[in-house]
C-alpha cells in the first residue's frame, strides 16, 4: 500500500454497507445521541469523485491545498479525495494566534484554499494566502461570494472517468502543522510512505483489529480508522478546547455505540475521568484508551481507569507531529515508576518500538550536520532524544533553518532530533525529562522541567506547577509557578504564605530542588491549542519577568 486512500477502496470492497464515519450530535430532551452515518462503499465513491474532480480543477497531483473544514463528511471525504488524487493537503489548528496561522499559510504556498464560509471570510479580511492561492472551493452556501467552486460542482467535475495519476510511496502527501507550543508553527512534510508506516505501526503496536469502533477526539487521528478498518465515531465537542469537552457527551457515546477505542488528551481524560467518578459511570465497551500530547499525571491515569473494566489499558504513545509514534507505556507499566517520577527520574515513556532506532546525544542548540557516534550521551544521562524509524519526517516546508537545527543526515537516512530531553534507562526504557528550549542553566548545574515539577507536584493542595528561568544562560534563576487544585480568594495570602514554606521545605528534601526557594501562585496555566495539556512555559517565563520587576 503506498497511500492510506487506497486502505479506503479496500475496505470499501470488502465491507461496503459497513460505517466508515458516524457523526453524533446531543439533542436537548433526547434520551439518546442524535447521530448519522456514512457507509465505506458511500465514502469511497465520494472520494473517487472528488479526487477526479480536485485533479480536473487542477488540485491534483503534487497541488498544495490549504483543508479549513470542521470535521464531516466533507472533511474526510475530501482529505481522502485530496489523498487519493495525490494532492497535498495543508492542516493548520484553526485555534492557532491569527498571524501565526497567516504565516504559516504564507509558509506552505498553497495554490488551493479549501474552507468551510466562516474560513473564506477570515481568508478574505486578513489576507489568508494573498499572493498564493488560485483555486478555491467552498464547502458551504457562499461560493458565489467567494469565488471558486462549491463542493458539489467540485463533485460535478468528477463525473467523467479521469486516470489519476500514480502517487509513489516517496511523493508528498501532506503538510502537517506543529501545535507551536514552543514557537510559530512548522509545517512538516509527509511522505505518502510515512502514513502507511504510522498505520502499520499503531496496528501492530496496539493490536487493531478491523470491526472496531473508535472515538478520535482529535479529528486528525481519525483518518487512520478506515485503513485500519474501523468506524469512527466522532463526538459532539469543540476540537479546539479538549479540556472543555461535555464528559456526558464522551461517555453515552461509548455506550451508545459500543466504542472499544477510545483517544483523548491527558486534558480530556481528566475532564471526563472526574466526570464519571462523580456520576458513578463506567465504560465497559472500552477495550484501549490512547492519550498523548503530554504527560499523562499519575491522578488522571487512575482517575480514568476506574471507569475501564480490570484490566484494559491505558496506552501513552510518546512521539512528535515529526514522528509519531516512537515509544509508549501502558499504565499498569507505569505504576511501578510513579515513585521514581515523584523524586525526580522523569516521567517513563516506555520502550521504543521495535522498528524505531532511538539515541540520546549531548545537549546543545546547535545544528549538527552529519551522524557522530561521538555526539552520544554516556549511558543514563540526560541528552536529547534523537529517532529514525519508518515514519520519521525528513524536512519542514520552507523552513530550511529549522529543518537543520532538527535534523541529522546519517547515511542515507534522516535522523530527528525530537527537542525533548531524557534517557534510556538500564533496561532500555525511555525518559521524558522537559523541553530542551525549557532547560534551565543555572549556575550550580542545569535543571529540568518534568524532573523538577514533578517533586513539587506531590503536596497534597498542588494541581500542578511549572518552572521557568530568570536571567542570563549559565545564570538563571529558577521560578516556580503554583497552580493549587482549590484555590481560596486570592487575596487569602496566608494560604500561600503557608504553602510556599511547605514547597520550600519539600525542596531541601531533594538536591535536583534544594536551591529553589521562589513559588508564586498562578490562577491558571496557558496551555497548547491542540491538546490543552502542554503548559506554556515561554508565556509564564515572561508573567515571571514582569512580576519580578514589579516587585
Amino acid at each position: 500500500m503506498h497511500n492510506i486512500a487506497d486502505a479506503l477502496q479496500v475496505q470499501a470492497a470488502l465491507a461496503p454497507d459497513k460505517a466508515a464515519i458516524i457523526l453524533t450530535q446531543r439533542v436537548r430532551g433526547a434520551h439518546k445521541l442524535a447521530s448519522k452515518a456514512l457507509s465505506y462503499g458511500a465514502l469511497n465513491e465520494r472520494v473517487d469523485l472528488l479526487a477526479r474532480g480536485l485533479n480536473a480543477y487542477g488540485l491534483g497531483h503534487g497541488v498544495r491545498s490549504v483543508l479549513m473544514v470542521r470535521p464531516s463528511f466533507e472533511f474526510f471525504a475530501l482529505m481522502f479525495g485530496l489523498l487519493r488524487a495525490g494532492a497535498v493537503p495543508v492542516l493548520i489548528d484553526p485555534g492557532i494566534d491569527r498571524r501565526a496561522l497567516k504565516t504559516c499559510i504564507a509558509q506552505s504556498d498553497p495554490t488551493g484554499f479549501i474552507g468551510i464560509d466562516l474560513a473564506h471570510v477570515a481568508r478574505l479580511v486578513l489576507g489568508w494566502g494573498r499572493g498564493h492561492v488560485r483555486k478555491l472551493v467552498t464547502v458551504g452556501r457562499g461560493a458565489r461570494l467567494w469565488g471558486g467552486l462549491s463542493l458539489a460542482e467540485l463533485e460535478a467535475l468528477g463525473q467523467a472517468p479521469r486516470a489519476l495519476a500514480p502517487v509513489r510511496p516517496d511523493d508528498p502527501a501532506a503538510i502537517l502543522f506543529t501545535s507551536g507550543s514552543t514557537g510559530l508553527p512548522k509545517g512538516v512534510v509527509y511522505q505518502h510512505r510515512h502514513f502507511c508506516a504510522q498505520v502499520e505501526l499503531i496496528r501492530l503496536t496496539y493490536r487493531i483489529m478491523p470491526g472496531e469502533i473508535d472515538c478520535p477526539t482529535f479529528p486528525p487521528f481519525a483518518l487512520f480508522d478506515p485503513a485500519l478498518g474501523m468506524t469512527a465515531v466522532i463526538p459532539d465537542m469543540d476540537f479546539t478546547r479538549p479540556a472543555k469537552v461535555n464528559p456526558a457527551n464522551v461517555l453515552d457515546l461509548i455506550d451508545q455505540f459500543g466504542v472499544s477505542q477510545m483517544f483523548g488528551s491527558p486534558a480530556l481524560l481528566d475532564t471526563v475521568g472526574r466526570f464519571a467518578q462523580q456520576k458513578r459511570r463506567q465504560a465497559p465497551s472500552l477495550k484501549r484508551v490512547l492519550s498523548a500530547g503530554a504527560p499523562v499525571r499519575e491522578d488522571v491515569a487512575r482517575a480514568f481507569s476506574q471507569l475501564l473494566l480490570p484490566g484494559v489499558p491505558i496506552y501513552t504513545p510518546y512521539g512528535a507531529t515529526e514522528c509519531l509514534p516512537v515509544a509508549s507505556i501502558s499504565q499498569l507499566e507505569l505504576e511501578p515508576t510513579y515513585a521514581l517520577t515523584r523524586n525526580g527520574a522523569g516521567v517513563c515513556v516506555g520502550r521504543p518500538l521495535p522498528a524505531n532506532r532511538v539515541r540520546i546525544i549531548r545537549i546543545t542548540d546547535e545544528a549538527i550536520e552529519h551522524w557522530s557516534d561521538g555526539w552520544l550521551a554516556s549511558p543514563g544521562t540526560v541528552g536529547e532524544i534523537t529517532v529514525f524509524g519508518p515514519s520519521t519526517t525528513a524536512l519542514y516546508f520552507g523552513r530550511d533553518e529549522a529543518t537543520r537545527l532538527a535534523k541529522i543526515r546519517d547515511g542515507d537516512n534522516s535522523v530527528h532530533r525530537m527537542g525533548d530531553l531524557g534517557y534510556l534507562d538500564s533496561s532500555g526504557r525511555l525518559w521524558y525529562c522537559g523541553r530542551k528550549t525549557h532547560r534551565l542553566e543555572t549556575a550550580h548545574g542545569p535543571l529540568y522541567t518534568e524532573q523538577v515539577e514533578a517533586i513539587f507536584n506531590t503536596h497534597p493542595q498542588v494541581l500542578r506547577t511549572a518552572l521557568v528561568g530568570i536571567g542570563e544562560r549559565g545564570h538563571e534563576q529558577p521560578w516556580v509557578w503554583v497552580q493549587l487544585r482549590a484555590p481560596r480568594r486570592w487575596g487569602a495570602v496566608a494560604q500561600f504564605a503557608q504553602i510556599r514554606a511547605e514547597l520550600k521545605a519539600l525542596a531541601e528534601q531533594h538536591p535536583l530542588t534544594e536551591r529553589i526557594a521562589t513559588f508564586h501562585p498562578h490562577r491558571a496555566f496557558p496551555v497548547d491549542i491542540r491538546h490543552n495539556a502542554k503548559i506554556g512555559r515561554d508565556k509564564l517565563r515572561l508573567e515571571a519577568i514582569a512580576k519580578q520587576r514589579v516587585e
